[in-house]
């Protein structure tokens, strides 16, 4: 027994095929003329995206100093954009919420006429009420009979 050789659990009985190129899959060729055509797309929209990005930068270098001149009056026009749209869209905000307020308090009233949405509410109060003394008559006989004990 000593003689024989232990193998670890973990070692595989078989080795995996390796090849000699490397390449473990088939290429076919559209996926070839697949490459051939987005190598050079990719490439194109790479150099595209490099002069955006250059003259963006050279747009800005040239920007900065009217901005720092102009600052002054700059900031205040900004400013004072920025309040103006702010108005305008909490106008429009407020009439929307006037608006939608208006018409269910509308739709509410019309309700409110035919008597039938008055009168389940009654009964849901009705209900509620049995409901709420029942379970508290419940809760003192229970109480009750705690204190007897």
């Amino acid at each position: 027994m000593a003689d024989q050789q232990q193998q670890p659990y973990f070692q595989h009985q078989h080795e995996p095929h390796r090849t000699t190129t490397g390449l473990t899959k088939n290429i076919s060729g559209s996926q070839i003329m697949t490459i051939m055509t987005l190598f050079p797309l990719g490439g194109l929209l790479l150099l595209i995206a490099g002069i955006t990005l250059t003259g963006t930068i050279i747009g800005l270098a040239v920007a900065t100093p009217l901005f720092v001149i102009f600052s002054p009056v700059l900031v205040p026009a900004v400013l004072t954009l920025g309040l103006a749209v702010t108005g305008f869209i909490t106008s429009g905000a407020f009439g929307i919420t006037a608006l939608s307020s208006l018409a269910w308090l509308a739709k509410y009233l019309r309700k409110g006429r035919s008597g039938d949405a008055v009168e389940t509410a009654k009964r849901r109060v009705q209900n509620t009420a049995g409901y709420v003394g029942h379970r508290a008559r419940d809760l003192g006989q229970k109480t009750q009979e705690a204190g007897r004990t």
